[in-house]
């Protein structure tokens, strides 16, 4: 049974959670989103920074369909600031997107969407693409420079080194007035798209950048969860970060 969704004010920021995928590349068994960073699973870590967040109202999160009660109460046990929804999501990420924004009360303006699979990203990035989006841009993205040389390749041939100086890796949240995201939606050719930030860019409307932050990478493989880990342990509660 669906729950109904929390009361908020006109002009609403809601930050959105797609976690209803396998992410087979981190290994079988459980969601990714569900997989432990800390001895409590990424998800519980992405949306209490977003839930801390100062400019957001409203979390939702798009867990596995069989599993919408147990995430729910999850988060329930680790949950503090912004209030919280739990909704069904699909066997994509851009139908659990979907799912989520069909959520949400009409007095939101502003929508974030989050990778739980980025489960550092700091609440000063949540509320820097929040600020964007306020202060008028249609979508934002935080991104960084691309550091690793970059080459284009034909089969096994290397046909050039792309300059990397106007190039930069993507993070989350991205950042979308409401009406603008909902209509990137309606494209047909949305499974075909990775990031809602391009479902955007196809419609014809301006994305723009804010710098991202290094704890906002993703944990996709093995060795990401390593990483994530020991970053974990600097920037914990009592860890030993500033040290």
């Amino acid at each position: 049974m669906s729950e109904p969704a929390p009361r908020v004010a006109e002009g609403t920021v809601a930050a959105i959670v797609p976690a209803a995928g396998r992410g087979e590349r981190l290994g079988p068994g459980t969601p990714k989103a569900l997989r432990l960073l800390g001895g409590v699973p990424m998800l519980v870590h992405a949306v209490r920074n977003l839930a801390a967040a100062r400019l957001v109202s409203l979390v939702v999160v798009a867990a596995p369909p069989d599993q919408v009660a147990e995430v729910r109460a999850l988060l329930a046990d680790h949950h503090g600031g912004a209030p919280l929804q739990v909704v069904a999501g699909g066997p994509t990420r851009q139908e659990s997107v979907r799912a989520a924004l069909a959520a949400l009360p009409d007095e939101v303006a502003v929508v974030l969407v989050h990778d739980a699979a980025r489960p550092l990203a700091p609440v000063e990035l949540v509320d820097a693409v929040a600020r964007a989006v306020r202060a008028g841009a249609e979508a934002v993205i935080p991104v960084l420079p691309v550091t690793d040389t970059v080459k284009r390749v034909a089969g096994d041939v290397v046909v050039e080194t792309v300059d990397r100086s106007h190039l930069r890796a993507v993070q989350t949240p991205q950042g979308f007035r409401r009406a603008v995201l909902e209509e990137a939606h309606l494209d047909p050719g949305v499974e075909d798209v990775t990031d809602d930030a391009g479902l955007v860019e196809r419609a014809g409307h301006q994305v723009v950048v804010v710098p991202g932050a290094e704890e906002a990478f993703k944990v996709t493989r093995p060795l990401d969860l390593v990483l994530a880990e020991a970053v974990w342990s600097r920037i914990r509660p009592g860890g030993s970060r500033g040290r």
